[in-house]
């Protein structure tokens, strides 16, 4: 392990853990029949969503900020988050009498807008500006520059790294026996790198998988490009996990480490955070169901292994199931988008009612513009069927039809107005 990737040790995450006694809360370890029967192993989860703020990351903000000597809480801190490290910045901040500022992305659900707010009280001021966590970022850095407050950042310390690195060795603490394989989700790489600095010298045997989101893979980006690098593109839907760029301070760490690293795809996310409320009881947010999402796809483990995965937030927007829903059914291969030309004429609908639904087919959306100086209106048409494999009897009903029917494919820029 190179100097750099020293930065942070067990020792380290130790000290965090006595910081942190009585203020974060010991978060149930609980045994999950669903993933144990669909791995073939004990599958445990690590209840983070049930943290003092539904999310580990007070762990990192509150370690950071209990240790600034007197002269530097004077002067405040500040921080950028996607949500959830704003509420333990806030929380944090009304515990140790700091005053805070927090800068928020506009994609940041109302619902963690309102409870930082809430947490902070008269001692946190809530900023909201720019398209992404790193628009925040920069405008959390401009301000620490000109007031002097201490800036408490995400991931990118090694103080709020040994306080991510806390939620491991709790959990190990926990079982009757060291886990084999230890599952996380990944962002900028603070949870990350503080379990793999305790884990890597503590117990060196387990098996650890970082899992991060398929259209914000920027932990995986910096270890192809050799260091941390800006992604081009960036998916915001699993917003507690969306960073573009992933820490100077976590990536070395990271790097130096044997941690296995894999992706799952936003739709992955949807069905597993339905999967865990309709199944478990759980209200995950998307990055709270990252770490389960993987698991037997591409995640797989030995059969009778012990896993454990972290849910590790459940600030989740009520508002929001409609598109989790919609998401799901698409990645399952359940729903399906088409342009269709109807003739303008008398009982087109009805034949294609008719002659191209199945007795199981739902039309979901119907959207129709009618041209009267043409022949044929144009309407945009999604069906939810019951399985995946009756898609293709749906798809030679429609080749048989008189209109001309164009699927969508999910690729399509016209998604970007339907999801």
């Amino acid at each position: 392990m190179t100097s750099e990737a020293s930065t942070v040790s067990p020792t380290d995450v130790d000290a965090a853990a006595s910081l942190l006694r009585g203020v974060a809360s010991l978060t149930p370890l609980q045994p999950n029949p669903r993933l144990s029967a669909r791995t073939g192993s004990q599958v445990w989860l690590k209840r983070e969503d049930l943290q003092v703020v539904r999310s580990y990351k007070v762990r990192g903000a509150y370690s950071l900020i209990a240790r600034l000597e007197p002269a530097d809480r004077a002067l405040g801190v500040v921080c950028a988050s996607a949500g959830n490290h704003g509420q333990g910045l806030a929380y944090a901040c009304a515990a140790l009498g700091v005053r805070g500022r927090v800068y928020l992305p506009r994609n940041t659900p109302r619902q963690k807008r309102d409870r930082i707010a809430t947490l902070g009280g008269d001692v946190v001021e809530v900023r909201v500006l720019g398209d992404t966590y790193d628009d925040a970022a920069q405008a959390a850095r401009e301000d620490a520059a000109r007031t002097g407050a201490t800036l408490v950042p995400a991931f990118d310390d090694p103080r709020t790294i040994a306080g991510q690195g806390t939620v491991v060795k709790e959990l190990v603490e926990q079982l009757p026996t060291v886990p084999d394989v230890v599952v996380l989700p990944v962002g900028g790489g603070g949870l990350l790198a503080g379990a793999l600095a305790w884990l890597g010298e503590r117990h060196p045997g387990v098996r650890v998988v970082g899992v991060e989101p398929a259209g914000a893979a920027s932990m995986a980006a910096a270890l192809a490009a050799g260091g941390p690098v800006d992604l081009h593109h960036l998916d915001t839907f699993v917003d507690g996990a969306a960073v573009r760029r992933v820490g100077a301070a976590t990536y070395p760490i990271v790097a130096a480490s044997r941690a296995e690293l894999v992706s799952v795809p936003e739709g992955q996310v949807c069905t597993e955070m339905l999967a865990l409320y309709q199944s478990d009881g759980i209200i995950a947010e998307p990055a709270g169901a990252l770490a389960t999402a993987a698991l037997t796809d591409p995640i797989h483990v030995e059969p009778g292994s012990t896993v454990v995965a972290v849910v590790s937030g459940g600030n989740n927007d009520v508002s929001r199931y409609a598109e989790v829903v919609e998401r799901a059914l698409v990645h399952e291969g359940r729903k399906h988008y088409f342009l269709v030309d109807f003739p303008q004429e008398p009982g087109a609908l009805r034949r294609f009612l008719d002659e191209v639904l199945g007795p199981d087919d739902d039309i979901t959306l119907f959207e129709y513009v009618k041209r009267n100086n043409r022949e044929t209106g144009p309407a945009l048409v999604g069906i939810e069927i019951s399985r995946p494999q009756d898609l293709g009897p749906l798809l030679e009903r429609m080749a048989a039809a008189p209109p001309h029917i164009e699927p969508v494919p999910a690729d399509s820029p016209l998604f970007r107005f339907l999801l």
